[in-house]
């Protein structure tokens, strides 16, 4: 069984708390779907609620942590680093693939992180050199990246992201799709990277993602025995997680893949 330090056992408790809003939203999301006006605004409302209490909840642990979202960079001050809905075009239409993610990013690095998807009750959480674990009702599932070695077995997750140039996501997942096993395309990055970090996704690759959406998610795979790194860095016998988290263009792999498919995307 996991140790539980007493400010995750806090952290884990803040989140579920403030995710009581969110739960009974999603309840009654389908049945708006029929009203656009009605349920656009019923989900801007689940949001603001629930990064209200995130506020509430995350500020009683540590006051003088700022809490950054959304687009917000880094600063190099200790804060939370929270997304209270990530996969919102998911839950904006009653599909359970959504989370909240906190990540507590201290002396310039991520140290505690929870990716907790309240439709689901699936709760993701790590400590810095402790380990990544999906909660259980009696025993914690310690969590470990895939052993898998060859990139045509490999399943990769991605995100759809056309914000710039549509040409270059293209390009990206259609060297995905002719050098693996699979393509997924879930919505939610926390959940790609809390997948990899358990072993159901070989590798999460997607660029243009927002600091927040995969901040907790990075140390999750970290301490799964993953590796993390930046899509167009030259060098990956490395890691650069300030470059990651900097840049929002993410690779997440085990051992054995990131090599191989660094160079396919490389090419």
């Amino acid at each position: 069984m996991s140790y539980l330090s007493p400010n995750l056992s806090l952290l884990i408790n803040a989140v579920k708390k403030a995710s009581g809003s969110l739960n009974r939203d999603f309840s009654e999301i389908e049945q708006l779907q029929s009203s656009v006006k009605g349920y656009k605004e019923f989900v801007v409302a689940s949001y603001g609620k629930v990064s209200k209490a995130l506020q509430v909840e995350l500020g009683k642990i540590h006051p003088d942590y700022p809490i950054i979202s959304d687009a917000e960079k880094l600063s190099g001050r200790n804060c939370y680093i929270v997304s209270p809905i990530d996969g919102l075009s998911n839950f904006s239409r009653g599909i359970p693939c959504f989370a909240i993610n906190v990540a507590v990013y201290e002396n310039n690095t991520i140290t505690a992180a929870i990716v907790y998807n309240p439709a689901t009750d699936n709760l993701y959480f790590a400590e810095k050199g402790k380990g990544a674990y999906k909660e259980g009702f009696r025993n914690h599932e310690r969590l470990r990246v895939s052993a898998r070695k060859d990139l045509q077995d490999a399943l990769i997750a991605t995100l759809v992201s056309y914000q710039k140039d549509v040409k270059e996501y293209d390009s990206l997942q259609q060297k995905i799709v002719a050098a693996t096993d699979n393509l997924r395309i879930s919505g939610c990055c926390s959940l790609d990277l809390a997948y990899v970090a358990s072993g159901k996704f070989d590798g999460a690759v997607s660029r243009g993602n927002k600091l927040a959406d995969y901040a907790a998610g990075i140390l999750l795979v970290k301490e799964a025995g993953g590796y993390v790194y930046d899509i167009d860095q030259a060098d990956k016998r490395t890691e650069n997680l300030n470059l990651v988290l900097n840049s929002g263009n993410l690779m997440a792999v085990n051992t054995e893949l990131g090599r191989k498919l660094g160079e396919l995307l490389s090419k």
